[in-house]
């Protein structure tokens, strides 16, 4: 690698062939891990002229991101004993234990989150993080379809979907059949961030690429969607750290996708 980017101190680099892509990705990981996706269709030795042109960038990314890391706050297990608070639409929130003669853990959402769940439920946190998990992707969802309508709408355009996952590194995806899918950890951040998802996948309906007439049609559906692009790179991680699968360990703070 050390030749492909001069006497600097070598990167890990992975490069990976796709065949949906239709330009060259970086994506930086402050851990100095480097994926260069390459098009089916251009060859290697192009792939490898364009990441080395953007050298200085790679580097000042990982410094960014490395020290990005360093300002997030380490989340904390839930304790399932009323003193949890999540983020919902930006707003920090209480989470409440009640409980309750019930066979499985039910969600409430209001002023707070209320857990209705047995005594027995107490003893499995796993199973309770599962049933929050459930019903923030649920409530992501709901959230979604009214920002999906209402922006698709506005636009001109059509969509499939959306499917709601919990992607490790990316908020949203469109294929280019239309099928949209959003990662449900949204929920938790403020309505616009969500919003410019929103508009960011709608708009790779007029274009499947990241070209500039790609930004130009998003700039015009959101005028400070630069605000809320960087608002996740800035506070994606901490999103990521809540709630974690069991035996998953969630992405590296700072992780960019140079794609959104």
């Amino acid at each position: 690698m050390a030749d492909l980017l001069g006497p600097f101190a070598p990167l890990q680099l992975t490069e990976r062939v796709s065949a949906r892509a239709r330009n060259i990705r970086i994506e930086v990981r402050p851990d100095g891990n480097v994926l260069l996706v390459i098009p089916k269709r251009v060859p290697r030795a192009t792939a490898h002229a364009f990441l080395k042109s953007r050298e200085a960038w790679i580097r000042d990314k990982l410094v960014e991101l490395k020290t990005r890391a360093a300002r997030i706050p380490l989340k904390r297990p839930m304790r399932w004993d009323g003193s949890d608070t999540i983020s919902l639409r930006g707003r920090e929130m209480n989470v409440r234990v009640v409980l309750a003669r019930l066979a499985r853990p039910t969600l409430r959402f209001g002023d707070d989150i209320s857990l209705f769940c047995a005594a027995t439920d107490l003893t499995d946190p796993d199973h309770l993080s599962q049933a929050l998990r459930a019903a923030l992707a649920k409530l992501a969802r709901h959230d979604a379809r009214v920002l999906l309508d209402a922006e698709s709408a506005r636009l001109g355009v059509d969509f499939s979907g959306p499917r709601i996952a919990d992607q490790k590194s990316l908020w949203g995806s469109c294929t280019p059949d239309g099928l949209i899918s959003l990662n449900w950890r949204l929920v938790m951040a403020p309505p616009e961030a969500l919003r410019y998802v929103v508009i960011h996948e709608l708009c790779h309906r007029r274009h499947l690429d990241h070209s500039p007439r790609f930004w130009r049609l998003v700039e015009k559906q959101m005028a400070d969607h630069a605000h809320w692009r960087g608002w996740l790179r800035e506070h994606g991680a901490a999103l990521h750290a809540v709630l974690p699968k069991a035996g998953v360990e969630p992405p590296p703070a700072g992780l960019f996708d140079g794609a959104l």
